[in-house]
């Protein structure tokens, strides 16, 4: 009786279950199949077609922006602007041309372009307040190309930080600086634009300033005589410039004699170099003699000490 009990409930369980499925699940079959694929047909052959053409739109519009670049860069050679000036331009107009095809492309799918504004205005938002030092250097970079305070080939010297080189590039964010034992210096470009910086080839003429010490012993005249005949043998010097061979200062243990001399930039140190040293072997040569510091020590006779106690 127990175990037919249990059979009636089991199969009364069974039932149940049964029932509960068939009202609940619905069994996919072939015919559902094919019903859903008809009614999803039309979205996905439009899907597909807005990718072809957005594909066929994309490569046409690569092939026009190629036109274009070549069209702008011809443009600008034609301009008096740098070479530097005239290639961050076409990469600035090139990236230009490919952020309108983006958008083009993107509308074929329905997104507008204000919403791609706007979902970039938020999103630039939070980027440039991550990347404040960056966007400085670029807007150094900017206004370096505009203002135009140095160009390649021009040798700089920053005036806080002590860099000095030859510009040989100048990019969006950095410069880079050649020294002359050829060492490269790349420096922000916001460092650049925010303090102060000498640009040593700017102008075509520079003057080369040199200082001598005499002794207090020699003859002032002469020396000055001495100087003026090695300046007068220097051969790079421009004409018509001045040439000034002064008293500079009555140094503690030297007279100080100042010489100055224009040349071409491109001649200040072989100048310099060049005088420095033709100065130096002409004083020699007529006995002129140049100071430098000494220190004189003296020792007491302890003996005389002894007896001074």
């Amino acid at each position: 009786m127990h175990i037919l009990t249990t059979f009636v409930l089991t199969q009364d369980v069974a039932e149940t279950i049964t029932e509960t499925v068939e009202n609940n699940v619905t069994f996919i079959s072939w015919d559902t199949f094919v019903q859903y694929f008809q009614d999803s047909l039309p979205t996905v052959l439009d899907f597909c077609m807005k990718v072809i053409i957005a594909v066929i739109v994309l490569l046409i519009g690569r092939k026009v922006i190629q036109a274009a670049m070549k069209f702008v860069k011809r443009s600008l050679e034609k301009t008096k602007l740098e070479p530097e000036i005239q290639n961050h331009l076409s990469r600035v107009i090139n990236v230009i041309f490919h952020c309108i095809l983006i958008l083009i492309v993107l509308g074929k799918f329905g997104i507008t372009a204000s919403s791609v504004i706007a979902i970039v205005g938020s999103v630039g938002l939070s980027v440039g307040l991550a990347l404040q030092g960056t966007l400085s250097n670029f807007a150094g970079g900017v206004l370096i190309l505009m203002l135009r305070p140095f160009k390649v080939g021009d040798y700089i010297k920053e005036d806080t930080s002590g860099n000095e080189g030859q510009v040989q590039d100048i990019q969006l964010f950095y410069t880079k600086l050649v020294t002359l034992d050829n060492k490269v210096i790349v420096v922000p470009n916001a460092n650049l634009t925010s303090s102060s910086l000498t640009n040593m080839t700017q102008q075509d003429k520079r003057r080369v300033d040199i200082k001598v010490g005499i002794s207090y012993h020699a003859d002032i005249r002469q020396a000055k005589d001495v100087i003026s005949q090695v300046v007068e043998a220097e051969e790079l010097l421009l004409e018509g410039e001045p040439v000034k061979i002064y008293v500079d200062e009555l140094a503690e243990s030297s007279v100080v004699i100042g010489v100055m001399v224009w040349v071409k930039t491109e001649d200040y140190w072989p100048v310099k170099w060049r005088l420095t040293e033709n100065i130096k072997y002409a004083l020699d040569d007529n006995q002129i003699e140049i100071p430098f510091p000494q220190v004189t020590v003296s020792y007491a006779d302890e003996s005389n000490e002894k007896q001074r106690l």
